[in-house]
């Protein structure tokens, strides 16, 4: 009992004093003797006498566990206590290493107090804080040596990454091994040691790595005219740039990888090339490799900077430049080795080398890229800047691959006109050169490029790998369903308000159409065998653009009619026609139908193919005409001065009707057309049978319609003939005799 007395009466004084080492080793050895004798007395007693009662027995053991646990504990107090000091001479010293094991002793000396069940001391927390503050102390004093050996002189941050503020980066590195080392101060390898001892060297590096690829690596990949260079000094090794004339928007893979690699060597050489023990209580003990560590941190953005900004741009834009990119997989290979040399890389190929060797899938995807962005920038140009096409037109190409020739054909440069001349079937009949042939008219000349840019594009296809092969040919119909879906939306207005617009949007439909009928044929030995079911063709898409053709230009007609109907509603029903007004707003309306179909013919002169042509302006005509018969069908009294007037409207139609037909710029070329109107004006005849009862008396009439055999006959019906006699003439008996006669 009074052990524990004396143990507690010790203890209380102890605890907050803390008295020194050598009072605490003294009170240790005065307990160790009084459990030897407690011991002592154990034995003895029990061996001489046997029969004391098993609970004084008892007691005893009990007494002896508190005292053990209670020794215990000091031990480990006054070993925490001596890591401290021992840590702190060591600070002073700079004995970095040594420093940080201490602390870490320290620190697995408060584990164990803090797990020992039943046992919670007031004091532990107060160990805690004091080994806390020492530990940030220490990192903070290797924070200023690593400071002091690798120096960062950097330009002001609010400039951003710009060439500029890189060419003022500059890293100094103070780990030149001096002649008299003592003075140089602690060495790099024991600073670093003292990071992996106290389990801060990764954050350390982090920091670093995040540094290097902002300041030096990434400048070095997106600024082609950066150069780094190096400076040794007697005490000081200096890593910056220097910017030449950029000769290029891009250097080559080849160039970066070099400045790069400098980068690591002098990292290797002077910073990184340092063994370091990995703490203790890891059990097998292996060497920390700092390039390793630093690689593992800043390889994957290092190497994705790398594939955006510079293996990217690398990739060739056509097959005949693949060959040449052995050399960049080549360069990317020995990158790899040498950063694996240097034990920055550790492990298999990476995703740098894995893109660089996948080069044939990316030129096909940038190829593709590349034709749909051209294709699209045609499309979204004006359409008004036409080119004449006639029946020989042809697309200028290369030469085509002869279809025995390999896949590895390397393409002739000039180009020979791919002309429609003679198709030869598969049975040896031969067409006509103007099976296939365009009528002669006016398309975009961004369709004539579009459709170069898909000739170009198969070609290209012809000649590359099979995988790229099928990635262009579908990039190739993709160009078709996109005008397919762009051009109406985007030019959609114009082409509503611009009839020259609509009808050459007509002929680029029609052209194109024409074009996709044969576009595969030129190339299906080349790409019949790769792509399924020999789907090598563009005839399915034939249809939809003949209708998307149609449909804009009859869209444009309907227009076209409405304002004719308009212009002849404002006519008073050709009604009255011995009214001056009534005549003059019925002229009027004329005349204005006139100059629309006149202007018509101008704006779509020389665009549409002549036989559209005549088509289009005969159904305006028509329509115009129609309507004039209509109206003066319905009439129920026509006086004889209404007859004139109605007559000399009806001649300024038929006179100047035809001049509207000019397909042709040179005039006299198209008197032709002008004279086979009624071929295409439906009711010319129906019009001019109008003109000639406006003018004749009764029996003139009756002799027309010939008992329903006449000229007169085969344009009117027996009713409205008899309408046109009740309105002209008074009601006599000649007029009574004259209807009977019309049945």
């Amino acid at each position: 009992g009074e052990v524990c007395d004396m143990i507690n009466k010790k203890y209380n004084e102890f605890l907050p004093s803390m008295q020194s080492a050598e009072e605490l080793v003294s009170q240790v050895d005065g307990l160790s003797s009084n459990i030897d004798l407690l011991k002592a007395g154990i034995e003895n007693e029990v061996q001489r006498d046997l029969n004391v009662a098993v609970a004084e027995f008892t007691e005893l053991k009990q007494q002896l566990e508190r005292d053990t646990l209670v020794l215990s504990v000091l031990k480990k107090l006054q070993e925490f206590d001596t890591a401290i000091k021992e840590y702190n001479a060591a600070l002073l010293e700079k004995k970095y290493v040594a420093a940080a094991q201490q602390l870490e002793k320290a620190r697995s000396s408060l584990k164990t107090l803090e797990s020992r069940k039943g046992f919670e001391l007031k004091i532990l927390k107060a160990l805690g804080r004091e080994l806390t503050v020492q530990t940030q102390n220490m990192l903070y004093h290797l924070g200023e040596e690593w400071q002091k050996l690798a120096v960062w002189k950097l330009p002001p941050t609010k400039e951003g990454s710009s060439l500029e503020s890189a060419v003022r980066s500059e890293l100094h590195l103070h780990t030149v091994p001096s002649k008299e080392e003592d003075v140089a101060g602690p060495p790099l390898a024991s600073v670093l040691q003292a990071f992996a001892v106290l389990g801060e060297l990764r954050t350390k590096l982090k920091t670093f790595g995040q540094l290097l690829l902002k300041y030096i690596l990434k400048p070095l990949i997106s600024y082609p005219s950066l150069q780094p260079f190096t400076e040794e000094q007697a005490d000081v090794f200096i890593l910056r740039f220097k910017s030449d004339e950029p000769n290029l928007d891009h250097s080559s893979p080849m160039e970066v990888f070099d400045k790069i690699k400098l980068v690591f060597e002098v990292l290797h050489k002077y910073l990184l090339n340092v063994p370091l023990k990995q703490p203790v209580e890891q059990e097998k003990e292996r060497r920390v490799i700092l390039a390793e560590l630093l690689g593992d941190l800043i390889w994957e953005e290092l190497s994705d900077c790398l594939i955006q900004n510079c293996l990217v741009d690398s990739i060739p834009t056509n097959s005949s430049k693949l060959e040449q990119y052995i050399e960049v997989i080549k360069s990317t290979e020995e990158f790899e080795k040498a950063l694996k040399d240097m034990q920055f890389l550790k492990g298999d190929t990476t995703d740098l080398l894995k893109y660089a060797r996948n080069v044939n899938s990316h030129f096909a995807n940038k190829k593709c890229q590349d034709v749909i962005v051209a294709a699209r920038n045609l499309m979204t140009s004006e359409i008004h800047n036409t080119v004449k096409i006639t029946p020989d037109s042809c697309v200028a190409l290369p030469k085509l691959p002869d279809p025995e020739a390999g896949d590895h054909l390397q393409t002739p440069k000039t180009p020979e006109p791919l002309h429609n001349s003679m198709v030869n079937l598969e049975n040896g009949t031969k067409l006509s050169q103007y099976t296939f042939s365009l009528p002669t008219c006016r398309i975009s000349s961004s369709v004539e490029k579009l459709m170069e840019l898909a000739y170009q594009t198969l070609l290209e296809a012809t000649a590359s790998t099979d995988q790229c092969c099928i990635q262009l040919f579908y990039s190739v119909r993709n160009i078709f369903q996109l005008f397919y879906d762009v051009v109406p939306t985007y030019h959609k207005e114009n082409l509503q308000k611009l009839p020259q617009l609509a009808a050459i949007h007509h002929n680029n439909c029609m052209y194109i159409a024409h074009h996709l009928l044969t576009l595969g044929h030129q190339f299906r030995y080349r790409l019949t065998n790769i792509l399924c079911d020999g789907a090598a063709t563009f005839v399915d898409l034939v249809p939809g653009f003949r209708r998307l053709g149609m449909e804009c230009f009859l869209a444009q007609m309907r227009v076209q009619k409405g304002e004719i109907l308009e212009r002849l509603s404002s006519a008073r029903n050709f009604s009255n026609m011995d009214d001056e007004e009534n005549y003059h707003a019925a002229n009027k309306a004329v005349r204005q139908v006139l100059h629309q179909l006149k202007r018509l013919g101008k704006v779509w002169q020389d665009v549409l193919p002549v036989n559209v042509y005549c088509k289009a302006m005969g159904t305006l005509l028509n329509t115009a005409l129609t309507e004039i018969i209509s109206r003066i069908v319905a009439l129920e009294d026509i006086s004889a001065e209404d007859a004139d007037r109605l007559y000399s409207l009806c001649r300024t139609m038929v006179e100047e009707g035809p001049q509207i037909f000019t397909p042709l710029p040179e005039d006299n070329k198209n008197k032709k057309y002008q004279e086979e109107v009624p071929v295409y004006v439906q009711k010319w005849m129906t019009f001019k049978e109008l003109m000639i009862i406006l003018q004749a008396n009764l029996q003139e009439i009756v002799d027309q319609w010939a008992d329903g055999k006449g000229p007169l006959a085969a344009e009117f019906s027996a009713a409205e003939v008899k309408s046109l006699i009740r309105a002209l003439f008074q009601n006599t008996e000649r007029r009574a005799a004259a209807l009977a006669k019309i049945k």
